[in-house]
């Protein structure tokens, strides 16, 4: 993902995207354990196809 996404999520009112710690102003953490969390909260599963493909 890129950073200026995570950074626009970040400042956006309220703010979106996985949970993260400011350490600074110019310094952001992200847990892998959170980041995972968040992905895996957002999955689509496509159905499958006519065929079951």
């Amino acid at each position: 993902m890129d950073a200026s996404t995570l950074r626009r999520w970040r400042t956006a009112r309220p703010p979106q995207g996985p949970p993260f710690v400011a350490l600074s102003e110019r310094v952001v953490m992200y847990s892998a354990l959170d980041v995972e969390e968040w992905l895996r909260s957002r999955r689509t599963a496509p159905a499958k196809g006519i065929h079951g493909r």
